[in-house]
């Protein structure tokens, strides 16, 4: 076959990207995420599912069904035709988070080479979260305002107090390589990342669950329902309903289900006992996030916990 008899093969558009190539979607005080370029469109996850169909093969389900197919069976290739470049600014401290996610192409903005970016995420009084005693990583409501507005007139002396400090070393000829080594968590970075949709998803699956901290909470769900909704509607309900809002059982959580189903609470209480998950008396009191979690499951479902 001579290269003259291929057809060329369009660009891939999806219009409600095009509308939004650039614009910023603000978070926090001065972050934000925008879209710089995408690859790909749902038309494009079907297209590489079926090019291993073989040639003649006849077209049995239509490009939902199969999407959410690969999504249910977890098939993950077909999702990693699609790519998405952002462009982002977010404060450091949560940029740590993000950076663990080790499937991206990344190029952050560099604070040696470049003075830093002269904004710090601020906290307002009200926001000021309580460490919370059951999650260690995690918080659980917030301060009173008389002591939140404590803490954030400190937070505002604390990085005036900082930017002095690193704009003074600047001028005094300090080497920004140096000069930045004591600049507060809160100031922000910029980066391009790009990702393709199987990482991309994975990271929106952590990262928009309600036990991820606050701020990165927001940079995923403003990913996700601002762009990646628009781009692959079809991948983004299928990842809704199989990943976000589904329930996964476990084979304790599946054995203490079914005990519950034929021989009521004793034999689900006997059963957690066997597995560890209560005391030998059937008591709760003894730590278990497995069992938390189990108990979480019963309710999403209408169970009522049998201990």
């Amino acid at each position: 076959m001579q290269q003259s008899d291929f057809e060329p093969i369009p660009r891939v558009s999806v219009p409600n990207l095009d509308k939004i190539l650039g614009k910023p979607f603000r978070i926090l005080d001065d972050g934000f995420v925008r879209l710089v370029d995408y690859m790909g469109s749902d038309e494009s996850i079907v297209q590489a599912a079926r090019v291993s169909y073989g040639k003649g093969t006849k077209k049995v389900n239509e490009d939902r069904g199969l999407i959410r197919y690969l999504m249910r069976h977890r098939h993950s290739t077909p999702f990693e035709m699609c790519e998405l470049k952002l462009h982002v600014r977010v404060p450091m401290d949560t940029w740590r988070q993000w950076i663990r996610h080790r499937m991206a192409n990344v190029n952050e903005y560099s604070t040696r080479y470049s003075v830093a970016i002269d904004s710090i995420q601020t906290t307002l009084p009200g926001e000021w979260r309580v460490q919370s005693i059951g999650n260690k990583q995690g918080s659980d409501g917030f301060l009173n305002n008389d002591k939140g507005s404590h803490l954030t007139k400190r937070e505002t002396e604390f990085q005036k107090f900082a930017s002095e400090i690193y704009n003074e070393r600047l001028e005094m000829g300090v080497a920004r390589e140096q000069a930045r080594k004591d600049l507060p968590l809160a100031t922000y970075t910029e980066a391009y990342w790009k990702v393709d949709l199987h990482n991309l998803l994975h990271f929106l699956a952590l990262r928009m669950d309600d036990h991820a901290q606050l701020e990165i909470r927001l940079f995923a769900k403003t990913i996700g329902e601002e762009i990646v909704k628009h781009w692959v509607p079809n991948a983004w309900e299928a990842f809704m309903d199989y990943r976000v809002n589904s329930v996964s059982l476990t084979q304790y959580d599946k054995e203490i289900i079914l005990a519950l189903n034929q021989s009521g609470k004793e034999g689900a209480i006997k059963k957690a006992i066997e597995f560890g998950l209560l005391d030998e008396s059937g008591s709760n009191s003894k730590k278990s996030r497995e069992r938390e979690e189990l108990e979480t499951k019963l309710k999403s479902m209408g169970f009522s916990i049998p201990w």
